[in-house]
């Protein structure tokens, strides 16, 4: 048996997965595969480990590999798998645990960073500079959450002994739930968006979320607000945050998501005088990936295999 283990960017799967016993070849990619080779470079591998939200599994790949059987992926829930392809197949789809606690906590780590422009004032140290401009701190500043489900309810538990008030929105946001939560339902994204001095994106990509927030939103926001993005690269319109952002509409954002990643090294995201000035913090798409959460989606992910190969598949996704 011929196992792949994609996009480990950091080597982890040697480092916390047990391969030792599964009696089958694996080989580690540490490095995206490019879109042209996929099928060549995959075709001869019964079994593929994925982490979620890098390579895709559409269908035509997936129709495109005739050993496949299983594949694995980091999560239970993985949407760049298309598992009605998968299905046709016959191939099985097993996914791993998660924790939702180090996305939270990246999150209310750049709300800090930003608000208090942490990162200007560290550039000013390291040009052998002083101070940089001041920034906030969040006592009785308005915190916008847009989504409230698992993750957000944790920003919002992490952040409340700061002393923020919070607000939150989404498409099918309830009072109920914000009474579950313990913070205020804005009427509309506008509302909410108006109201913040720093907002917090929390919701997953769909349809309607794409693109969800372009220029109009952000020329609703405070001059001196900020807006933080764990969640989806496409929610935020990266052109329309840019130039709000050139043109002081807005203070500052903090971004962990891209449209592309691994973020090309040309990319317009990469704008060198607002990340010198702390005004634009990016992140590479760390939100999960704490060691303690490699460690267990690694662990899990040898485990789906052996359990497949023994034929009891564990964690079996659309089951």
């Amino acid at each position: 048996m011929k196992i792949a283990v994609l996009d480990d960017y950091l080597g982890y799967s040697d480092r916390f997965a047990d391969w030792g016993d599964l009696g089958g070849d694996v080989t580690v990619f540490r490095d995206p595969i490019p879109q042209r080779d996929l099928v060549a470079t995959l075709s001869p591998f019964d079994v593929l480990c994925v982490m979620r939200e890098r390579t895709p599994m559409p269908a035509d790949l997936i129709n495109a590999l005739p050993n496949l059987r299983l594949i694995v992926t980091t999560g239970m829930r993985n949407l760049s798998i298309d598992m009605d392809a998968a299905k046709q197949r016959g191939i099985t789809v097993c996914g791993t645990a998660s924790r939702a606690a180090a996305t939270a906590q990246l999150a209310m780590t750049l709300i800090l960073v930003a608000s208090r422009n942490l990162v200007g004032n560290l550039n000013s140290m390291a040009r052998g500079g002083w101070q940089a401009p001041a920034g906030r701190d969040l006592d009785g500043l308005t915190l916008g959450l847009i989504g409230l489900g698992r993750l957000g309810a944790d920003v919002a538990a992490l952040a409340r002994p700061f002393g923020v008030k919070m607000v939150a929105w989404s498409q099918n946001l309830t009072d109920a739930r914000c009474a579950e939560v313990g913070v205020s339902r804005a009427d509309s994204l506008g509302a909410l968006l108006e109201m913040a001095d720093v907002a917090s994106i929390h919701l997953v990509l769909s349809e309607r979320t794409t693109g969800l927030i372009g220029a109009a939103e952000l020329a609703r926001m405070k001059p001196d607000a900020g807006i933080v993005n764990t969640s989806r690269g496409p929610i935020i319109d990266r052109d329309a945050l840019l130039a709000a952002l050139r043109a002081g509409q807005i203070a500052n954002a903090a971004i962990d998501v891209f449209e592309e990643e691994p973020l090309p090294k040309d990319s317009p995201w990469r704008d060198a005088d607002l990340i010198a000035s702390g005004r634009l913090i990016l992140s590479p798409h760390v939100g999960y990936g704490a060691l303690a959460t490699y460690e267990r989606m690694y662990r899990e992910t040898a485990e789906d295999v052996r359990a497949f190969t023994e034929g009891a598949p564990l964690r079996v996704i659309g089951a």
